[in-house]
Parts: structure tokens; C-alpha cells; sequence
């Protein structure tokens, strides 16, 4: 790759064009299949915010080696039912959850805790572009195989830790579990119906978010370092944390409180800034209805057949119904539930109005949008069969991302990875395939 000393010499010498460089570069991206092609990732990570981050990596083309204690493994392999289905219909050793975030990786049995596993994880460090951990806070120095110690031996090793509260601070020792993430980084505090409603109160997303998010912002960094990286030829350490990247991710909260100075509330399924956009009950269903701006609510009332509505001098306005939403929302309930939510959905697609139902995960795959984007595709796994998973959403025009292997069962690569990549002989490798079993 460029930027590693395997250019063509005459890109090395002093004087050539940028041009030349230019035209290798293009032809080098041209012939490359992923464009992660190349990337080694060594993945000491368990759960969700680490697997998320590396199997993006993964998805993107990148070699993961995904590290788990021997006779254990990641720990969301127990986390079942479901568990993934054996050919004759018994479970296999993996639950579902361990599918959502480990496929396109290569696992390894290794106890870091021996002398001798530690040798293999700094011999892999070696060989790697990047390490991605989410131990506890000074957990990998007692080990030696910390940042310091590992980019001694390969000072080219961009190094990610994440971490519930990052490196330093008074909490960077604490756990971190995104469901208390969701609690302290005010997540909880906008999510569910106000407290004076039925049904009010605090409430967490229906999926880790805080780990998602920090997993998607930990694979930003690292690519981002991996450029730098190209340019200056040095790695560096990346300190990752859910709760940093959970006040991140209130975004416009954020900034309506330190404008107004005011904490935001919970306002269930209505949003702070906009009126309506929020959920409403039609003859049959739950609909979701958007409206973005003044001439969307035009276009709502004519398609509802109450224009007169969008002309009163309190609904005017984005902040008249902002200011007036306690008065308009019991107008709107009671026109809505007039027809079907089928019927609201053609005639305010028809209108140019955002608006659509609540589907569930069944009708979520069944959906022919989601059916064309070929968000759904499966992989045969030996001990399975075909393994039903997700499709990386990226779409790239000319590296486009790929699934190649499934979810790995425990230690499935472990001779393959100590004999291919770090030339380990064969009694080595017994002692290492034996210890693990």
C-alpha cells in the first residue's frame, strides 16, 4: 500500500511527479477488491461495543483475528435463546446475539493470561495494523501487551481501547454497561412519555445504543488513523468511552440545553423543535406522522382535508405549533382516526408528506425496500448451514463490502492463524490447539 515502502522504486526517488503517484495510486484502488484489502485487525474484544467496531472492519475487508478465552469465548456466546441451529435442529454453542456483531472474523483459543499466550499476542501484534481491546483500565499492562508495550515492537500499531469512562478521569476505573450509559450520559432522560402521562417515565432504547454507537465511532477513529498513518508512516492510541460518546450523540439536545440553559424532557413519541411529528393512532393502527416544515403541514391539511387549519395564525408556523402543540395535537388525533393508516400513508405519500407505520422485525425483512436493498443474506457455516444475518449497509461504488465468513465458532482458526500467519511449527501449535479444548 502506499505510503509502506512497497511503492515502485521510481515513486521513491526525489523530483517525480505527483502525478505519477496519482496514476499508481489509481491503479492500485482499481485492483483492490475491499478497501480494506490488506488491514490486519488483532480483535481482543468481547460483547458488543468492540465486535461492532471490528466487524465493520471486518465488513470493509479487513483480516480480524478475534482472540477469546479458551472453553469460554466472547461472553454474548451463551447469551441465548435463540441460539443458532445445529443441522439436525439442536442449538449450537452460539446464541444469536454472538452472530449480530462477530461475522467475517477468524477466532483464536488463546489465554492471554500465560506467558505463552501473551507471545502470541505480541507476535500477532506485529503482524497487524491495528488492536482494538475493551479491557478494564490497565488490565492489558500487567500482561505487557498495553499500548506502550506493543507499539515499542511495531511502532506503525494504531491501538484502540474502549471503555465504559475512558483512560482518565475519577470513573475511568468504574465498569461501564451501556444500559447505565443510556442513565448517565441523559439518553434516559428525553426517552420515553412524560412523566405527568400514562405510562410515563424513564425509559432505554430497544437496543444498546450507547455500544453501537461507540463501536461505529471507535471504527471512524481507526480508519481515520489509518490514514494518518499513510501520511506519517507512525500509529497512534486511540481512548475510546461510551459514556464520552453517549453525550456526544444527544446532539440537538445537547444544544437546546445550553442555549436555553433548560434540561430537555421526555416528550415520548413527539419531538422537542417539531409539531406534528410524532406517532398517531389511525382507525386500524399506529402511524408515524413528520412533518419537517410549514409547507409539509400545508400539504398535510390539504391531504386531511382541513386546510383552513394551516392558516391559523397559531399553526402558522414551525415555533406558532411548537408553542401551540397542547391545542393542535387533539385537532389531529380526531382527524386521523377518521381513516386507515393505509389510506393516511397513500395519500401523504402521494402528497409529499413523510409518513409511515410501525412495523415490526417480521415486517421490517418482508418490507420490498429492504427486500431490494438485500438487507438480509446468509453464509454456510459447517455445523449449521446457512447462517441468516444482517448486510453491512455501506454501499461503495467501486470496493463494495462483502460477506465472506460466517460467525466463527470458538477457536475455529487457531491452527490456521498460528501455522499461515506467524509460521509457528506443528508441536507449537498442538500445544496451543490441545490447551484449548
Amino acid at each position: 500500500m502506499p505510503g509502506t515502502g512497497t511503492e515502485p522504486s521510481i515513486l521513491r526517488r526525489p523530483g517525480n511527479s505527483c502525478k505519477v503517484a496519482r496514476v499508481f495510486r489509481l491503479e492500485q484502488a482499481t485492483a483492490m477488491k475491499s478497501i480494506l484489502e490488506g488491514i490486519r485487525i488483532l480483535d481482543l474484544t468481547r460483547v458488543l461495543a468492540g465486535p461492532w467496531c471490528t466487524q465493520n472492519l471486518a465488513d470493509l475487508g479487513a483480516d480480524v483475528i478475534k482472540v477469546e478465552k479458551p472453553g469460554a469465548g466472547d461472553d454474548t456466546r451463551s447469551w441465548g435463546p435463540p441460539f443458532l441451529k445445529a443441522r439436525d435442529g439442536s442449538d449450537t454453542a452460539d446464541a444469536a446475539y454472538y452472530l449480530a456483531a462477530n461475522r467475517n472474523k477468524r477466532s483464536i483459543a488463546i489465554d492471554i493470561a500465560s506467558e505463552s499466550g501473551q507471545r502470541v499476542i505480541r507476535d500477532l501484534a506485529l503482524k497487524s495494523d491495528v488492536v482494538v481491546e475493551n479491557f478494564k483500565v490497565g488490565q492489558l499492562r500487567k500482561y505487557g501487551l498495553d499500548y506502550d508495550s506493543l507499539a515499542a515492537l511495531n511502532p506503525r500499531l494504531v491501538y484502540c481501547s474502549i471503555t465504559g469512562f475512558g483512560q482518565t478521569g475519577p470513573w475511568s476505573h468504574r465498569a461501564g454497561y451501556d444500559f447505565m450509559i443510556q442513565g448517565l450520559g441523559g439518553l434516559m432522560s428525553v426517552t420515553g412519555e412524560a412523566d405527568d402521562q400514562p405510562g410515563g417515565g424513564p425509559q432505554k432504547a430497544g437496543v444498546a445504543v450507547a455500544d453501537l454507537f461507540t463501536g461505529m465511532y471507535a471504527t471512524q477513529a481507526i480508519l481515520a488513523a489509518l490514514f494518518h498513518r499513510e501520511r506519517t508512516g507512525a500509529g497512534q492510541y486511540i481512548d475510546a468511552a461510551l459514556l464520552d460518546v453517549q453525550v456526544a450523540v444527544m446532539a440537538n439536545m445537547n444544544t437546546n440545553y445550553l442555549v436555553s440553559g433548560k434540561p430537555p424532557k421526555r416528550w415520548g413519541n413527539a419531538h422537542p423543535n417539531l409539531v406534528p411529528y410524532q406517532t398517531f393512532k389511525a382507525s386500524d393502527m399506529w402511524i408515524i406522522l413528520a412533518v419537517g416544515n410549514d409547507d409539509q403541514f400545508r400539504r398535510f391539511c390539504e391531504a386531511a382535508g382541513c386546510s383552513d387549519l394551516c392558516r391559523e395564525s397559531r399553526f402558522l408556523r414551525v415555533q406558532d405549533r411548537i408553542r401551540n402543540r397542547e391545542a393542535l395535537a387533539p385537532i389531529l388525533s380526531g382527524i386521523i382516526a377518521q381513516r386507515t393508516g393505509q389510506q393516511w400513508i397513500d395519500a401523504l405519500e402521494t402528497a409529499g408528506v413523510p409518513c409511515g407505520p410501525i412495523n415490526d422485525l417480521a415486517q421490517v425483512f418482508d418490507n420490498p425496500q429492504v427486500k431490494a436493498r438485500g438487507m438480509r443474506q446468509s453464509i454456510e457455516r459447517d455445523d449449521a448451514g446457512p447462517v441468516e444475518l444482517v448486510t453491512n449497509p455501506i454501499r461503495y461504488s467501486a470496493t463494495p463490502t462483502t460477506l465472506r465468513r460466517p460467525p466463527p465458532r470458538l477457536g475455529e482458526h487457531t491452527e490456521e492463524v498460528l501455522r499461515d500467519v506467524l509460521g509457528y511449527n506443528e508441536s507449537v501449535i498442538t500445544g496451543f490447539t490441545q490447551g484449548a479444548q
